[in-house]
């Protein structure tokens, strides 16, 4: 019965919910990072304050949080604040916000995992214009459907493989997916 103790079960799913929780972490704090490179102080940063509180939400630890601040504002570089367009499968229009402290390999992610998935890359502009900005999200100003369902399944796939990289902070799209 070697393999078979139930250290091995519960190691194996801690190991997976702490990937899942690190992701997420590394995620806010980029987005901390980011929203602190003007202003440091969150009471006069309303940006920064509500990255922190999401952050706060999801149990970071404030120590990570005050050095995620600390280290934005003392870096010159820094991260640096993204927006890719895109077209999904079915003509969806895919809106990739992005942090990152390399833009030429953010770029090339995007891109590789955009022609694996069967989407393509859109020039600037020819997405952002069917999205408004509200509440911090992107939303469709005309949403639509997919009618075929192997297209909406595609879509599915394209978005939870962009929203798997590191790099991207939120992705939007116009497509609605019924519940």
């Amino acid at each position: 019965m070697s393999g078979h103790s139930h250290w091995a079960g519960i190691k194996h799913k801690k190991e997976a919910t702490d990937q899942r929780r690190g992701k997420v972490f590394s995620k806010l704090l980029a987005l901390i990072a980011a929203a602190a490179k003007d202003e440091p102080n969150p009471d006069f940063n309303p940006r920064l304050r509500t990255a922190v509180s999401k952050a706060k939400d999801v149990g970071v630890p404030a120590d990570n949080i005050d050095r995620a601040i600390k280290r934005a504002s003392e870096q010159a570089e820094g991260l640096e604040e993204l927006v890719f367009e895109a077209y999904g499968p079915g003509g969806a229009a895919i809106l990739i916000e992005a942090i990152s402290n390399n833009r030429n390999r953010a770029v090339q992610e995007v891109k590789t995992i955009l022609r694996d998935h069967r989407g393509k890359w859109a020039e600037t502009g020819s997405v952002q214009w069917a999205f408004e900005k509200k509440d911090g999200e992107w939303q469709a100003k005309f949403p639509q459907e997919l009618a075929d369902d192997t297209e909406r399944e595609k879509l599915a796939s394209l978005l939870e493989a962009l929203e798997d990289n590191d790099d991207v902070q939120s992705v939007a799209t116009n497509i609605t997916f019924p519940s």
